[in-house]
């Protein structure tokens, strides 16, 4: 979109009807806690689930809904070990709150394909033990052992025929301990679990229910816009508030740290507003900061010798002694998290207590700003977590939640923080551009002798978790590369943190959405160079029997990997492992004699343990691969005079529906522990692509997005 298109005419031209009527009518639900939900909840084992005497059985979900599918996948696992009626099945989102950490992070976040995974176990015990509870009551009831009692679709049945519904029993059932190692199922039990099931929150966002947090609204609320430096580590030197206070609508300016905001009564006065302002900033601190000095500055840094994250066997004397020797670099851009909903959040801070409602990807870390800012208790701080439109990681950042709550301290009064287009490109956390050189030697036999990986890459834990960072490495940066799934005698792992002021955060699959091109495109290189199929040669350097290897069998029988492309089309393959889930993918593409890349289909597979919702699985898998090839083909941040020049999507192009293939999905079918979904299935996209360019013109792509040269 241009910036220079108003509302009206996008509107006008797109012919979009926006249904904001009805957006007020869930307002209420954001403003309560699990407990209060209901008068009297009858029969709360856990803060998951709760039983209502009308049988109607409501889980709390503490994981914001991004479209994932979570919001129906978890539901799903509780309601199955607790045999429950799916028609009476109903999901809210929970605050912020101790119940809703995940046990392995100690935080309550949304990120890293761990709302299921992390607590795959927890869920499970959660229904099984509420159905123990439920069964116990109904056979006190009727004093026949709980062993004599069956339960089927929310009902419990006693031997002799007697029957009770779920909300016949909470009562007794409530005044019951809850067990804490209750029997799980056997998979072979399940019945909601790995079954197709309509998303429960698909409903209210067809009929234009769904509040998200753009659209949301409080009594007495202003609306504000927050004036940033342009340039990377320009400072404030001067501002008109009056001109501002002058437009229309403006309530208020208040000058923060480093920035200034604008407060009105409307999103189009505070804007006007911030344009009035006529901000004058100092020069950046990195004028040459721009997309023809980067390149250089990375390679500068490939120079520098690294830390060392990984040294296995022998890599120096296993290189010289390799019947063949080759070596490679590989280069990605830094990425924009692009989401649809620009960031925003909405903060009421009182004396007693800071209320903030936002599409958040970090609840703990949301509380813990706001209590800083305000000096209140991290529990005095209610965070109601709103739908978000797309988030991919940005979304945990703090940035709004500084503005919201230090505009509401100051205005006395609720305040929400919106971000334009522009205010979202220019002020993002990208993904690390990263660049690398790999050397390998092949043996006699064609198999792999060693592999030397160098990364220069920009550090997201030093900001973000800076306590994950060891001995100078962080494990994001190298992810995909030391824990690559191939069996490697020899390997060695060297990384060169890149220190510029490009802000860099955590971005779908993060790490492995880097390294898995540079890996997978190397390992093409390598079976090339053994003359060896490319297929085959993954196969032989996999653990044989394990997952990565089965599923690269199967996606090969899907794919059809054995028999020749159509005329005029070649294929390619790529593989992942990540999130305690595996994952391939096949593309076959074609090259035109102008050198334009067309994916015809993509096969993907993907092996995530228990398939919770095959929906959403294939659903994520999709996604996967229509989102990767937008980075593939189109998406790079440019740079220009020390700051961002990708300020909308005109600038920063996004994949079409014309360009979009024919996807097949492959879900392996086991009963083992769910693992992750959303981020296992990009990584693998793009070195898969350029990987069937390579075999169907003999020329080798190695930096993203690819282009053909001319």
């Amino acid at each position: 979109m241009k910036p220079s298109m108003t509302r009206r005419s996008f509107i006008a031209t797109s012919s979009l009807v926006i249904a904001g009527a009805a957006v007020s009518s869930n307002i209420d639900i954001f403003n309560v806690s699990p407990a209060q939900a209901q008068p009297n909840p009858t029969f709360k084992p856990h803060a998951f689930l709760e039983i209502g005497t009308d049988d109607t059985i409501t889980v709390w979900v503490g994981q914001t809904n991004l479209g994932q599918g979570s919001h129906t996948g978890i539901p799903m696992v509780i309601a199955d070990e607790l045999d429950g009626d799916w028609q009476t099945v109903q999901v809210k989102m929970a605050p912020a709150g101790e119940p809703f950490k995940s046990p392995i992070w100690h935080m309550q976040a949304t990120g890293g394909s761990t709302s299921i995974r992390h607590r795959w176990d927890m869920l499970r015990t959660v229904g099984a033990a509420a159905r123990q509870m439920l069964v116990e009551a109904a056979a006190q009831q009727w004093e026949v052992s709980p062993a004599q009692c069956t339960v089927e679709a929310g009902t419990v049945f006693g031997p002799a025929g007697q029957s009770a519904r779920f909300g016949q029993l909470v009562a007794r059932a409530a005044t019951l301990p809850v067990p804490e190692n209750p029997p799980l199922k056997n998979p072979k039990e399940y019945k909601i679990i790995g079954s197709a099931r309509d998303r429960l929150d698909i409903p209210d966002k067809v009929m234009g229910k769904t509040v998200y947090g753009i659209d949301f609204s409080v009594p007495d609320m202003c609306i504000a816009v927050v004036a940033r430096p342009p340039v990377y580590g320009a400072t404030l030197e001067s501002y008109d508030k009056e001109a501002a206070l002058a437009v229309q609508g403006v309530v208020d300016v208040v000058e923060l740290e480093g920035r200034v905001g604008v407060c009105a009564e409307t999103t189009y006065g505070a804007m006007k507003g911030r344009d009035a302002l006529n901000i004058q900033w100092s020069a950046p601190s990195h004028p040459e900061l721009s997309d023809e000095t980067l390149p250089a500055i990375f390679s500068d840094y490939l120079e520098k010798p690294g830390v060392i994250a990984q040294d296995e066997g022998d890599v120096t004397g296993s290189l010289a002694q390799a019947t063949t020797t080759i070596s490679q670099g590989y280069q990605l851009p830094y990425l924009s998290h692009a989401q649809v909903e620009p960031l925003n959040c909405t903060a009421h801070v009182e004396q007693d207590r800071c209320r903030i409602w936002m599409p958040t990807q970090g609840q703990t870390a949301t509380q813990m700003t706001a209590a800083q800012l305000t000096g209140l208790a991290p529990e005095q701080v209610e965070v109601m977590t709103l739908p978000a439109g797309g988030g991919f990681g940005l979304r945990g950042e703090q940035d709004t939640v500084f503005d919201a709550v230090q505009l509401s301290q100051a205005l006395k009064r609720p305040v929400k923080v919106v971000w334009s287009r522009e205010d979202d490109f220019t002020n993002d956390y990208f993904r690390p551009a990263s660049h690398c050189t790999i050397a390998a030697g092949l043996n006699g036999d064609g198999t792999v002798a060693a592999w030397s990986h160098k990364i220069a890459a920009p550090s997201v834990m030093t900001r973000v978790l800076p306590q994950f960072v060891k001995n100078g490495v962080d494990p994001d940066a190298v992810s995909g590369v030391w824990d690559m799934p191939y069996l490697f005698a020899n390997r060695k792992v060297e990384y060169v943190m890149v220190e510029l002021p490009i802000p860099v955060g955590f971005w779908r699959s993060v790490g492995y959405s880097v390294n898995v091109f540079a890996v997978e495109s190397f390992m093409d290189e390598l079976a090339h160079a053994a003359g060896a199929d490319p297929l085959a040669f993954r196969l032989n350097h996999l653990e044989q029997g394990g997952r990565m290897h089965a599923l690269l069998t199967a996606l090969a029988d899907q794919a059809d990997w054995a028999a020749p492309a159509p005329a005029g089309r070649a294929k390619g393959v790529a593989v992942t492992a990540c999130f305690e889930s595996f994952a391939a993918h096949v593309a076959e593409v074609s090259v035109s004699e102008r050198g334009r890349i067309t994916v015809h289909k993509m096969h993907c597979a993907i092996d995530c343990g228990t398939a919770v919702y095959p929906d959403a699985v294939k659903a994520q898998a999709e996604a996967g691969v229509i989102m990767a090839m937008s980075t593939a083909f189109h998406e790079k941040v440019s740079f220009a005079g020390g700051g961002v020049s990708s300020t909308n999507y005109d600038s920063y192009p996004l994949l079409t529906m014309s360009e979009v293939p024919e996807i097949e999905v492959y879900i392996a079918q086991n009963d083992l522990k769910a693992g992750g979904v959303g981020e296992p299935v990009f990584p693998s996209v793009a070195p898969a692509i350029a990987n069937a360019v390579f075999a169907a013109t003999g020329v080798r792509l190695r930096q993203l997005p690819l282009v053909m040269p001319s």
